[in-house]
């Protein structure tokens, strides 16, 4: 019977510096490849915020005369039968601005809820599904490629207004600077509300058939402003996020380059060591 042998490589330590100098040069190279992606992005980002934010001050104007109304006249927006809009998109990578509306809508509506959920966007669904899947309506999605339009909004609230509801609650993310915004709970009354209010209905002339023109098209307004509130956060909240990953990722590139550096330098140190010893040993 043969006999089998155990053989064993020896790998000299100049090979094994070399190993681990191709491995921190190929992390090198990874980092530097993300830096470029996320410095790119920032800049698409950035070009998108500022055509998000020119498309805001209208919406905005539109949307906040809608809300005063309601406000002023103190209308109800009270009642257990509540239709909750959702409105975020389907893109990520812009830090905890889709997570903000779930939390809202999680602390505002207990797990077992009969309320109505419509959904805007993949990541909202995503993080809702697991608690609420039985109370979503329709879901909407191919949300954040294009701008929203009203027409967008017009497709939502006409959603909204085929179902029973006693009130309509929007969450959004409310834009305020380039660098924060504030995720905003927004009631809109139903249109039994509308023909309650005694201060509407001061002018003989407003029936109820104008009243549910009106419900509909101020509902239509609101959705639309708050579409682009959440447009204008997003974009600001990739921007900032992206800017943050491109100055990480160079400061990951320095560290890696000077551990590349010193193992470099211990490698052909170790080597030059070896060689005299070796010569030495040769006298």
């Amino acid at each position: 019977m043969p006999l089998i042998r155990n053989t064993f490589t020896v790998v000299p330590a100049s090979a094994r510096g070399m190993a681990t100098l191709k491995d921190i040069e190929t992390r090198l190279k990874s980092v530097k490849n993300i830096k470029k992606i996320t410095s790119s992005m920032k800049m698409v980002s950035a070009a998108k915020f500022s055509r998000s934010e020119r498309g805001l001050k209208p919406a905005r104007a539109y949307g906040a005369g809608a809300n005063a109304l309601y406000e002023k006249n103190e209308v109800n927006c009270e009642g257990d039968n509540e239709v909750i809009v959702a409105l975020s998109s389907d893109k990520g990578l812009c830090g905890g601005i889709h997570s903000s509306i779930s939390k809202g809508i999680k602390a505002h509506t207990p797990v077992g809820s009969k309320a109505q959920m419509v959904i805007v966007g993949d990541k909202a669904k995503a993080q809702l599904q697991n608690l609420y899947a039985a109370n979503f309506v329709s879901s909407y999605n191919g949300c954040g490629k294009n701008p929203a339009k009203f027409e967008d909004a017009s497709n939502i609230a006409n959603e909204v207004i085929g179902l029973d509801y006693d009130k309509i609650t929007l969450f959004y993310n409310k834009f305020i600077n380039v660098v924060s915004y504030k995720t905003t709970a927004l009631p809109v009354p139903s249109l039994g509300a509308i023909e309650a209010t005694d201060s509407i209905l001061v002018y003989d002339e407003v029936d109820s058939e104008v009243l549910k023109c009106y419900q509909e098209f101020t509902l239509a307004n609101l959705i639309h402003a708050s579409l682009k509130e959440q447009e204008a956060s997003e974009q600001s909240a990739r921007m900032n996020a992206m800017e943050n990953a491109t100055r990480n990722a160079g400061e990951m590139i320095d560290a890696l380059a000077l551990q590349y550096n010193r193992t470099r330098q211990a490698v052909i140190t170790r080597e030059l060591i070896e060689i005299i010893s070796g010569a030495n040993a040769l006298d």
